[in-house]
C-alpha cells in the first residue's frame, strides 16, 4: 500500500563525544522503522528518493550525516577513527522505538556488519548491505579516493562542480542542479566551494580501513539477522568473488544484483532499489524477530 508522501524533519542527535549528528526523520509513526547509513564521502541526501519512497509505504525512515560529514559536527583536531562512527550508528539504533531495518551503503554497510555481529543482541531487525562486502575490490576504492581528493581548491562555481561530478559519474544522464548540490558543499572565506566532509577524514578512517577487513569478515560470520546484500552489476568495489565470499560466509543472506547501477546503486537504479527493499522488508516476520538466529540457536540444541 502506497499513502501520501510523509514531510522530513531533521533534528541533532549527541553522539558519546558530544559530536551532534543531523538526523532527518519521515512519517515518525510509522513501522517498521529503516535506518539509512550513507557512504564515506556522501550525505543522507543520498538517501532521499529511497527514504521518500519507503516512508510512502508506510515505513518511519530515518537517515542521517555521519560525523565529519553534511551538517553534523566534525571532530577537533580531526582526529577520526572507525570506532567512533560503529558507536554513534550503536546509539542511533537503540534510540529508535523499535531496533531499525539497517539500510547501509559502502562504509554504511561495513559499520552495520561490524555492529550486527559483535554486539548482542543486535541492534538491527535486518541488514541491508548496498554494493559493499567485508572484502572489497581495491581498485573501486582508489578511484572514488583518488576524486576525493583530486579537487583540494574547490570549485570556482555550481557549474564547475556539476562538470566534475558528470566525468565521474558518465552513466548519470543528467546533471546535478545548483540546488542539489547546495547540500554537498561549503564555501569556504576565498569564496570557494568545497566538499561538505572534513578533509581530515581522509587521514586515519582510510588508514584504518583494510586492516579491519579480518575483523569485518569475522563480524559478518556472526551476524544471526535476516540480511540482504544488493550489488551493482557494474560495480568495481564488488566483484563475484567478494559476493561469494560473504555468501559463504553468511549462508542465510539473499543476494540481488541490480543490472546497469554502479557502486552508487541508489543513485543509479532508485526505483529498482526501493523495489527491492520493500520486497525484502515485506517478507520480513514480524511474529520472528530474529529468525537466522533462532534457527541457528535450535541447530547448537
Amino acid at each position: 500500500m502506497v499513502i501520501a508522501e510523509a514531510p522530513a524533519s531533521r533534528t541533532f542527535f549527541p553522539a558519546a563525544d558530544g559530536v551532534r549528528l543531523a538526523v532527518e526523520t519521515r512519517r515518525p509513526g510509522g513501522a517498521p522503522t529503516l535506518l539509512f547509513a550513507h557512504g564515506f564521502g556522501q550525505t543522507r541526501g543520498a538517501w532521499n528518493g529511497a527514504a521518500a519512497a519507503m516512508a510512502a509505504r508506510g515505513c518511519r525512515c530515518v537517515s542521517f550525516d555521519s560525523r565529519g560529514h553534511g551538517e553534523s559536527g566534525r571532530v577537533p583536531g580531526g582526529d577520526y577513527h572507525i570506532e567512533q562512527f560503529a558507536d554513534d550508528l550503536l546509539r542511533l539504533a537503540g534510540a529508535q522505538p523499535e531496533p531499525p531495518v539497517l539500510v547501509g551503503a559502502s562504509m554504511g554497510g561495513l559499520l552495520g556488519l561490524v555492529v550486527a555481529g559483535e554486539v548482542r543482541p543486535a541492534p538491527f531487525r535486518a541488514l541491508v548491505l548496498v554494493d559493499i562486502t567485508p572484502r572489497w575490490e581495491s581498485a573501486g576504492v582508489e578511484r572514488i579516493l583518488a576524486f576525493m581528493q583530486a579537487h583540494p581548491d574547490g570549485f570556482s562555481d555550481y557549474a564547475e562542480a556539476a562538470e566534475r561530478i558528470a566525468a565521474y559519474l558518465p552513466q548519470r544522464r543528467e546533471r546535478k542542479s545548483e540546488e542539489q548540490l547546495r547540500p554537498l558543499l561549503r564555501q569556504g572565506e576565498d569564496g570557494r566551494l568545497r566538499w561538505h566532509w572534513d578533509p581530515a577524514l581522509l587521514g586515519g578512517v582510510v588508514r584504518e580501513s583494510e586492516r579491519y577487513q579480518p575483523r569485518l569478515l569475522a563480524a559478518a560470520a556472526r551476524v544471526d539477522v535476516p540480511v540482504l546484500l544488493l550489488s551493482g552489476a557494474r560495480s568495481d568495489v564488488v566483484s563475484r568473488a567478494t559476493v561469494e565470499e560473504f555468501l559463504a560466509l553468511v549462508p542465510h543472506a539473499r543476494h540481488v544484483e541490480v543490472a546497469d547501477a554502479t557502486h552508487m546503486l541508489a543513485g543509479d537504479a532508485n526505483d529498482a532499489f526501493t523495489r527491492e527493499i520493500a520486497r525484502f522488508v515485506e517478507s520480513l516476520d514480524p511474529a520472528q524477530p530474529n529468525p537466522a538466529g533462532a534457527a541457528r540457536g535450535a541447530g547448537a540444541a
